[in-house]
């Protein structure tokens, strides 16, 4: 079977002090929603540039949504065969 899907990311940042959050989240075609969080902060010695805090914050959200996604798929595994799966990462 040939097929192209396509799947969306949305990526959320809030900015406070100098902290910057980001939440990465993808909708399956199966309508599941799963989010990866990331978290970046400035110490206060460095210059403020908030593109770097946004650029690491998003990075470890896309890591841990990836985690995310990986742990769903193997839960979907075992629940298909009834056995523990483990994919590798």
């Amino acid at each position: 079977m040939d097929a192209t899907k396509q799947w969306s990311v949305t990526v959320d940042i809030d900015e406070e002090e100098n902290t910057t959050m980001a939440a990465a989240t993808v909708r399956t075609p199966a309508g599941r929603e799963v989010t990866g969080t990331g978290k970046a902060d400035r110490n206060p010695l460095d210059p403020n540039v908030p593109a770097i805090g946004d650029e690491l914050a998003v990075a470890r959200a896309l890591r841990d949504l990836a985690e995310r996604l990986l742990h769903t798929t193997e839960k979907d595994i075992s629940s298909i065969t009834g056995q523990p799966s483990h994919v590798h990462r």
